[in-house]
């Protein structure tokens, strides 16, 4: 917990501004926030979250002053943004290629998350926040997927908004309502665009009340253990700042490789035609980030029902919390929960594969003749998905017996040789 303020105004001024608005005090409190000491570089992900929201929203804002949004203007519009509107092919790229850096970050943060327990308490509602901030994320990025109003924008827009249509007795008029219509149509895309441009400012909203609950309740580390003395933490600033801003660089390092060399390896080519209501695709595919969700959606061959397994795999996050009953935190000292953690990630790259195929198709690495197709390894997947969550944690809660733990951050930092092969490493 980050305890009363321990800033002093040395100046008139900012005296003066202490006394009215403490925003300099804020900022202060915020350097000398008491971290542990054992923090690793799995924990900088949250500063790289913070810059790619910045430049979502600093390049969005000014894309948004040169975007028309009218089906007969919006695809041109976009291609003129790249090629006569000053720096517009670097805006219009780092917008799109910043989506999937935003989406590969908080994949990031949220797998480690569940690693280290993150979500256990007394961090429920930080956990909680960061699931309503990745659902804000996944409306947003839909709704910017349409903006570009080539082929895969229009038909993913058709498809989505499709789905609602299924929702029993209220169906049809939610639908209508979303689309402004009956079908995708200039109201649409209007609509589209007003709510892409409000989402990021309650995102940042969002992220606020994250950053604010955070630092209510301390941040978690990597075994787990709270802070018990002065010597288990570091003030943020420099320990933290500067190991922040070396993962950062690292990232950006990333981030530019894909946009100066592979600004459009991410995107998919249909949508570098213009919209077309009367020729559909081959094959519908939303961006890779939206993959396994789409996976799950088809695993079942009714539409209700794909949309509830669909809503239930994020929904299943927020109660995370009252699943995992273990009482220690954090895998490195529950061997078992760690090997079906490790399954878990590899079934999340499974999902993604099925959903970039088509259901039909022969998975190709079961052999051709194998008969096993994308449809019936997505529904493995998905067992698996829903069976970690709701059955696995639940149940290792109960029997999993874990590792001997440190008495201390300080004591698994500096090594005191008691431990043995039970005491985490500093990292």
């Amino acid at each position: 917990m980050s305890g009363p303020s321990t800033y002093e105004p040395k100046y008139a001024a900012a005296k003066w501004m202490d006394k009215r608005l403490p925003i300099i005090r804020m900022g202060a409190d915020f350097m000398t926030f008491p971290s542990p000491r054992n923090l690793n570089y799995w924990y900088t992900f949250g500063g790289i979250l913070a810059l790619c929201l910045v430049v979502q929203i600093l390049s969005g804002v000014i894309l948004a002053m040169h975007y028309v949004a009218d089906v007969d203007k919006a695809f041109a519009s976009v291609q003129r943004i790249r090629r006569d509107v000053p720096f517009g092919w670097l805006l219009q790229s780092m917008h799109a290629v910043g989506a999937s850096m935003f989406f590969l970050a908080v994949y990031m943060h949220m797998f480690r998350g569940l690693y280290y327990g993150s979500y256990k308490a007394p961090r429920e509602v930080i956990w909680i926040l960061g699931c309503a901030i990745y659902l804000v994320m996944m409306a947003t990025a839909f709704l910017g997927y349409t903006l570009p109003w080539g082929q895969m924008s229009f038909w993913g827009a058709t498809v989505i908004t499709g789905f609602f249509g299924a929702v029993p007795v209220v169906g049809e008029s939610l639908q209508e309502w979303l689309l402004g219509g009956y079908s995708v149509d200039n109201a649409t895309l209007n609509r589209f665009f007003a709510l892409h441009y409000l989402l990021p400012f309650v995102l940042a909203g969002l992220v606020g009340l994250h950053v604010w609950a955070l630092h209510h309740v301390g941040q978690n580390n990597p075994i787990g253990i709270s802070e018990k003395t002065k010597e288990d933490t570091l003030a943020f600033h420099p320990f933290y700042t500067v190991k922040d801003a070396f993962a950062i660089a690292a990232f950006l390092v990333i981030f530019a490789i894909f946009l100066f060399y592979l600004p459009d390896a991410l995107g998919h080519a249909d949508n570098y035609i213009e919209a077309d209501p009367l020729k559909t695709p081959a094959h519908i595919v939303p961006e890779w980030y939206f993959l396994p969700f789409y996976a799950i959606l088809r695993a079942v061959p009714d539409k209700l029902a794909g949309i509830l397994l669909m809503l239930g795999a994020i929904i299943v996050l927020f109660i995370l919390p009252w699943l995992d009953t273990h009482k220690v935190r954090s895998m490195r000292f529950r061997p078992i929960a760690r090997w079906f953690f490790i399954f878990f990630i590899f079934f999340c790259f499974v999902l993604g594969w099925c959903g970039a195929g088509t259901p039909d198709d022969i998975a190709v690495p079961f052999g051709k003749n194998s008969g096993i197709t994308f449809y019936r390894v997505s529904q493995i997947a998905t067992v698996y998905y829903f069976a970690y969550f709701l059955v696995i944690l639940p149940v290792l809660g109960l029997i999993e017996k874990p590792l001997k733990r440190p008495d201390s951050i300080t004591k698994a930092v500096l090594g005191d040789g008691k431990h043995g092969e039970t005491l985490a490493p500093a990292e």
